[in-house]
């Protein structure tokens, strides 16, 4: 009976020992959204140089785009020659060479056999009349070679216009304020992006780290739900139902953030995001609910993550939690 006991219990371990290997609130996978950047991987940082992808999130995947060369659009040519697609001008003009040559081949030449000055002044219409249709086909040439050189400009300088979408904030090495930069309190530093992060913003992420773990651990959905997205908040709710199916509760404690640095930043669809790279340590134990045994984790030992989290706010509203990704 001792025998089967102790090989229950092996078997328990083993069943549970993988999934708790990562216990901590949002360990061990990638979720969320990032908003258009949600299928981007964040710029790597010093703390995190490279970031696992986002493997579960409500954001619809974005699809490929061909990128675009820049090159202006031709006007479609037009097939055959400028007297193809003349035939009135080349009509007359054939006509009129056709009957000078018939006058020449009977000796009147183009007079049309007519003497003295009225032949000559025969002669004379005829060259002005010849002239005359060379010149308005010089011109319709050179008017048909302008359209067909110039290009179809109207479509293209709109679509060069920028839109009233907020494009999405590149790095840049726009130098934030010394407070942000030269610890202000807290460990995240050193970081640079066009959309302005300041110091009070830098504290509110490391509280956000702190306050999450100890709601998560605690199983306090009711705080959880105004700390992170309703998105979050749901795979916050199927871990802590998955702990309590098996008969365990995962408890964070003293976490402190070692060293943290800005990814990226921007705005869009009146929502500011910023993407920030944390490298923290806590006391991370996983106990059964019956008795509060110890199965994975120590309490007197510390250990490290590095984690890659984006917030969220609305236009003068406060940061909250809108993705975890592992790095």
């Amino acid at each position: 009976m001792k025998n089967i006991r102790w090989l229950a219990a092996i078997a328990a371990a083993i069943i549970i020992a993988p999934s708790l290997a990562e216990a901590r609130a949002g360990a061990g996978t990638s979720s969320g959204s990032r908003g258009s950047h949600t299928d981007q991987a964040p710029p790597p940082t010093q703390t995190a140089p490279k970031t696992k992808p986002v493997e579960r999130s409500t954001t619809p995947q974005q699809p490929a785009q061909k990128p675009s060369t820049g090159a202006p659009t031709q006007a479609t040519p037009q097939p055959g020659g400028f007297m193809a697609r003349n035939p009135f001008l080349s009509g007359l003009v054939g006509g009129m060479l056709g009957a000078g040559l018939i006058g020449m081949l009977f000796g009147g030449g183009f007079g049309g056999g007519l003497s003295g000055g009225a032949g000559f002044l025969g002669l004379l219409l005829q060259v002005l009349l010849i002239g005359g249709v060379g010149y308005l086909a010089f011109r319709l040439f050179r008017s048909w070679s302008a359209a067909r050189a110039q290009p179809a400009g109207a479509g293209l300088a709109y679509a060069a216009s920028p839109g009233t979408t907020e494009a999405p904030m590149a790095r840049s090495s726009v130098a934030l304020p010394a407070s942000a930069t030269a610890g202000g309190g807290n460990a995240l530093g050193n970081a640079s992006a066009q959309l302005a992060i300041a110091a009070n913003d830098y504290q509110a992420f490391e509280t956000l780290l702190t306050d999450v773990q100890a709601a998560y651990s605690n199983g306090d959905l009711a705080t959880l739900r105004s700390l992170a997205t309703p998105e979050m908040l749901g795979y916050f709710s199927e871990e802590l139902s998955r702990n309590a199916s098996r008969g365990v509760e995962n408890k964070v404690e003293a976490v402190k953030l070692e060293q943290g640095d800005l990814s990226e930043a921007w705005s869009e669809a009146g929502l500011d995001y910023a993407t920030v790279a944390m490298r923290f340590s806590m006391i991370d134990v996983t106990r059964t609910i019956a008795d509060g045994k110890i199965v994975d984790g120590n309490e007197h030992v510390r250990t490290e993550a590095t984690e890659v989290w984006t917030f969220l706010r609305s236009r003068g509203g406060k940061w909250i939690l809108s993705a975890i990704q592992q790095a």
